[in-house]
């Protein structure tokens, strides 16, 4: 599935979808990734049938999986251009904006 066109309720249904599939393939329980990853029967289940929880829910079971190595592309600044890559330098190196002029100032 891809996530270009979807709502966010879809695509948190395909996260949920997507980890109990690699829970089964690992032969766990829920019950049993619950324990590991240190969350709630009920938590964890709530995960799987519609994607709703936090984001540390989600990480934790994510860990809990071995999948860590997975969020290590999430929301990397992708550069192609020498001008993206310099707009991304100066985008880290963020600077106060400018001081708004008092009625004293003028």
């Amino acid at each position: 599935m891809s996530f270009i066109l979807s709502l966010p309720n879809e695509i948190l249904r395909e996260l949920g979808a997507r980890l109990r599939m690699q829970r089964l393939a690992q032969s766990l329980s829920q019950r049993e990734l619950a324990h590991m990853a240190g969350l709630s029967l009920g938590a964890l289940r709530k995960l799987e049938t519609d994607g709703q929880c936090s984001l540390e829910t989600l990480i934790r079971a994510v860990q809990a999986l071995g999948l860590s190595t997975e969020l290590d592309e999430l929301f990397v600044l992708k550069r192609q251009s020498i001008a993206q890559m310099a707009q991304a330098e100066a985008a880290q190196q963020r600077q106060r904006a400018p001081r708004r002029k008092s009625s004293c100032d003028r």
